[in-house]
């Protein structure tokens, strides 16, 4: 594409040379403050001279409202702005501005070169120097800074539509690219064709091909490209990769002297639904998730056994946290004195040194000693049942064998007490 500064003046000198106005002579120029009638004004060499029934229309610069006709309502501040315009309501205020626009009509252009190549695209805002200089057919876009949205719909393709750029050189690159939203100098700077990304901060989004991404912070997310579907929150919050999807990234504790601490309201206190509720785990990444205990995310399942057995030697304590002003009584573990125990029990820091300890595999493991002991119990109550069952037996002999003694015993007495006969000899 030929500079602007050429393309310029070889519109300038066609029209010096070949008097491009209608019946195809060239006025003279317009006076100074020329009051014309339906409510036009026009102030430089040719402005408005190509005028007809247009009404309220002012063109202020030379050639500005040059093809006018019976077009109404616009205003053109500026050499050649609106040159070449049969479209209503446009405003361009600066050299060029809105110069190719042709049939397209409530556009507003604020700078030098702004909206310089649009000619059909219409409802379009453009405030800052070559803001949306390249739109050719696109609607409804908003740039405001120096080179915001500047190469939009340069394709002529008129697909790169609702979009706004607040900041210089925000979304410069866009293309073909609906829906986007950026703010802050460099805002989605470099990216070309994503659609409904959102981008606030300098450089925020900067390079962003994909679609759907929000954006919020300087630098937030600005090495992501073709991702789609991610929220990246704070300063310098970068994707773990050019092209991730569906991520959430909040604050960056490597991007300032001391790591965030988080408060999150609407938490502590509300209820949720207990059917699907589950515990909630963060790693040393900065990752919150829940964990898995079914089937398909494990491998190498095997019963736990012995090992188990570590927590007998674990030492429970009291004690107190030194942040906690309050001094509330607390109940637990020593991470160093678990790890001499169990290495894998603990959790350790960036540094390497014991942080934390492994409560929920503890937990665990407790319920596997709990099981052996049950087991044990329900064998030794196997046990006591047949030896009851025994002695149930035993004493029933013994009871019998008892009334059998008695039996014999009283027997006896009977045969003891009974008295003798004498008879008597004659």
């Amino acid at each position: 594409m030929k500079s602007r500064k050429i393309i310029v003046t070889t519109v300038l000198s066609a029209l010096v040379c070949f008097g491009i106005l209608p019946g195809g002579q060239a006025e003279g120029p317009a006076a100074p403050d020329t009051a014309l009638a339906g409510g036009n004004t026009a102030d430089g060499q040719l402005a408005l001279a190509g005028l007809t029934s247009g009404i309220y229309n002012s063109a202020f610069g030379i050639y500005a409202l040059l093809s006018n006709g019976t077009a109404n309502f616009n205003t053109g501040v500026g050499g050649v702005t609106l040159l070449s315009n049969t479209g209503t309501q446009n405003t361009a205020v600066g050299a060029a501005a809105l110069l190719s626009n042709t049939t397209a009509g409530s556009n507003t252009a604020v700078g030098t070169f702004a909206m310089f190549v649009n000619s059909t695209g219409a409802d379009n805002t453009a405030v800052g120097d070559e803001a949306l200089e390249f739109n050719v057919s696109a609607f409804t876009n908003a740039a405001v800074g120096t080179f915001a949205l500047q190469n939009n719909d340069s394709s002529g393709n008129g697909t790169a539509t609702f979009n706004t750029a607040v900041g210089g050189f925000a979304l410069r690159a866009n293309v073909d690219g609906t829906s986007n939203t950026a703010v802050g100098a460099g805002a989605i700077e470099s990216g070309d064709g994503g659609n409904d990304n959102t981008a606030v901060g300098f450089l925020a989004g900067n390079d962003i091909t994909g679609n759907s991404n929000t954006c919020l912070g300087q630098l937030a997310g600005s090495n992501l490209t073709s991702g789609e579907g991610n929220i990246y929150i704070g300063a310098q919050v970068q994707a773990g990769a050019a092209g991730e999807f569906e991520f959430i990234r909040i604050g960056n504790d490597t991007a300032f002297t001391f790591p965030y601490d988080t408060y999150i309201a609407g938490i502590f206190g509300r209820a949720n639904d207990p059917g699907t509720a589950t515990t909630c785990f963060v790693d040393a990444n900065g990752k919150v998730a829940s964990v898995f205990s079914s089937r398909r995310y494990k491998h190498d399942i095997k019963p736990m056994d012995n090992a188990s057995e570590a927590i007998l030697a674990l030492k429970p304590v009291s004690f107190h946290y030194n942040s906690d002003a309050k001094n509330t009584p607390c109940f637990g573990l020593i991470a160093e004195e678990v790890a001499a125990v169990n290495p894998d029990l603990v959790i350790r820091d960036k540094t390497g040194e014991p942080m934390t300890v492994r409560y929920d595999q503890i937990n665990a493991m407790l319920l596997n000693e709990f099981l052996k002991e049950h087991k044990k119990v329900e064998e030794l109550q196997v046990t006591v049942a047949q030896q009851q069952k025994g002695m149930e037996v035993l004493t029933a002999q013994l009871k019998e064998q008892a009334a059998q003694i008695q039996k014999v015993s009283a027997q006896l007495e009977v045969k003891k007490t009974a008295p003798q006969v004498v008879a008597n000899k004659p």
